[in-house]
């Protein structure tokens, strides 16, 4: 019989151990390695194979967590399909996805195949059974990770058209494999059930795939009314999308028992899909795209840890050490059949060959899609999915721990990584560079030159500088503001760099600064607010003209002694930096 005390008490448990794995994930981040093994770690550790902490009972009962966290992955997919974003590649997209997919797919489920006679879950089954084994397995191996990719690509500031590409199949990869792994668990389930497969078997399964985009539609409207209801906190919003999620999960299994009930056969429209195309159609379509990101992002991590840690308790230890032979061969079959296709791919769609040689390095990277089809099989065969399961998660780990610096390190060979340059031990030196002439130019620096700092004006055109030659500090002519003018301008030494001109000539000297020369603070004077985050991005203190006085005049009125400490106006007093090492 059910119990509500029971639950209050796993759950409780549950709170505990998922707040140990945030710490866990943070110290595995720490040697390098991803968040989601730490998740996985302390799972296992607390779960019903170690110490016992999260009991096997305890696992059944708070499946519905796995079913929250699978929505909130599709969720998470629908959004980063971001039709704009991927317009510029899609010859290239197109192609490659096709040659992944089906390379993926029938390599993976071939060597499965073969794989069976050594699984002790599968050893039993017939060939039907083992064929069933075979295609969920293959279709999870097709499974990529946009988060793992866009992080990567966020961190080195990636961009170009080998880096577009990437992005663009590993989101799209995300539609294909949600379809593909309900049409292989639909064919699945009607093998291991003898069920026969027949024309009415795949009417139905198409009827169920064309019937979810249209419930998506519908959680895609639902969604655009939570979002909209600014009156409301953003936590209540958060729950509101939330508990949607969980219902698109609910519903789909009323739907399936109850058609089962009265037609004798299973109708079960797809959740994974109709979360996904619910978020898509919010982010393309709709004023709240960006909204639906924000939540989705700020919740993320308390999901993820949740379903991790649940994941790591759910895997049959015992299993885990008996398949490392295994996990091995799935992960080098899986890596040579990227390889083939994403070469193939890039072959067909024309792309430059030195692109196509190492594509398959951005492809390897597995995550939540992969992992939450993975529990997926495990709920719907509880016979002998947990094993599966277990098998299929050590391959995703190997995946998730061996991709991510191999795709850093393609898009380094490509020339389209834009990294931080890494600051040296030295102090930050009393030297100022400022790019731009004026008579703003001229007054810093003499502000400057008063507080015992080194400064040196670079300017294009001289006469426009030349009333300040005979001043106290330098002012120097440059061709341009190239790498090769910044060097010779001293900026690996220098302690700040302020940029005075265009926006788009700030922009271009604060990010040859950040990648080559890692000790200056950057400061620009920028006009158009458009800019601003982008300015951010590269840790640029930014100063706007129109809205630097009235800031200034706001803080005179708040904070009328902080201000004239900061601008100097005691002589008595000053502002300096100390930098305290140990």
């Amino acid at each position: 019989m059910f119990s509500f005390y029971e639950l209050f008490v796993f759950i409780a448990i549950f709170l505990i151990v998922a707040l140990a794995s945030e710490q866990f994930g943070k110290w595995f981040a720490k040697i390098n390695l991803p968040l989601i093994t730490g998740f996985l770690f302390t799972g296992i550790i607390a779960g019903p194979y170690v110490l016992g902490m999260i009991p096997e009972k305890a696992v059944t009962s708070l499946r519905f967590i796995d079913d929250i966290a699978l929505a909130f992955i599709a969720f998470a997919a629908g959004c980063e399909l971001i039709i704009d974003e991927m317009k510029g590649a899609m010859k290239s997209i197109k192609w490659v996805t096709i040659c992944l997919v089906i390379c993926t797919f029938v390599f993976g489920s071939t060597a499965t195949f073969f794989l069976t006679d050594y699984l002790s879950f599968a050893q039993s089954f017939s060939v039907e059974g083992k064929i069933a084994v075979s295609i969920l397995a293959g279709a999870i191996l097709v499974a990529r990770s946009p988060s793992s990719a866009i992080a990567i690509i966020k961190e080195l500031r990636a961009r170009g058209s080998f880096t577009r590409t990437v992005l663009g199949v590993t989101v799209i990869m995300d539609v294909v494999v949600i379809v593909l792994f309900s049409i292989s668990l639909s064919i699945a389930f009607a093998i291991i059930s003898d069920s026969s497969i027949n024309l009415a078997f795949f009417g139905l399964l198409c009827l169920e795939l064309l019937i979810s985009p249209v419930i998506g539609y519908l959680v895609a409207r639902i969604l655009c009314f939570i979002l909209s209801l600014k009156k409301i906190r953003a936590e209540m919003r958060t729950y509101l999308i939330l508990a949607l999620g969980y219902g698109v999960f609910i519903g789909a299994d009323f739907v399936s028992n109850l058609s089962a009930e009265m037609f004798s056969f299973h109708f079960r429209p797809e959740p994974l899909l109709i979360c996904m195309v619910g978020a898509f159609i919010v982010t393309n379509f709709s004023e709240y795209g960006s909204d639906l990101n924000n939540i989705l992002h700020r919740v993320g991590h308390m999901v993820y840890v949740a379903f991790f840690t649940l994941t790591g308790a759910a895997l049959t230890l015992s299993i885990l050490t008996k398949i490392w032979a295994i996990t091995l061969t799935l992960f080098f079959v899986r890596a040579t059949s990227i390889f083939i296709g994403s070469f193939i791919g890039g072959v067909i769609a024309k792309a430059p060959i030195e692109h196509s040689r190492i594509s398959w390095m951005g492809y390897l990277t597995q995550a939540g899609v992969g992992l939450g089809l993975a529990k997926l099989v495990g709920v719907s065969f509880p016979e002998w999915g947990a094993e599966f399961t277990t098998m299929m998660v050590s391959v995703i780990v190997v995946n998730q721990i061996i991709g991510p610096p191999l795709f850093k390190w393609s898009l380094f060979l490509v020339g389209e990584a834009h990294k931080k340059a890494k600051k040296s031990d030295e102090n930050l030196s009393h030297y100022a560079i400022i790019c731009g002439a004026g008579g703003q130019a001229y007054a810093l620096a003499k502000q400057l030159h008063m507080h015992e700092w080194k400064v040196k004006i670079a300017y294009t055109e001289m006469e426009t500088a030349s009333e300040y030659l005979e001043c106290e500090f330098e002012v120097e002519q440059v061709k341009d503001f190239s790498f090769e003018e910044l060097q010779k301008l001293d900026a690996k030494h220098a302690g700040a760099i302020v940029t005075m001109l265009t926006d788009d000539e700030n922009y271009s000297i604060c990010e040859m600064v950040y990648e080559h020369f890692g000790n200056a603070n950057l400061i620009a004077n920028i006009n158009n607010r458009n800019n601003v985050e982008r300015f951010k991005e590269l840790n640029v203190f930014v100063v706007r003209r129109a809205t630097a006085i009235v800031s200034l005049l706001d803080h005179y009125v708040r904070s009328p002694s902080a201000v004239t400490l900061l601008l100097g106006d005691d002589s008595n007093n000053d502002v300096i930096d100390v930098e305290i090492k140990n």
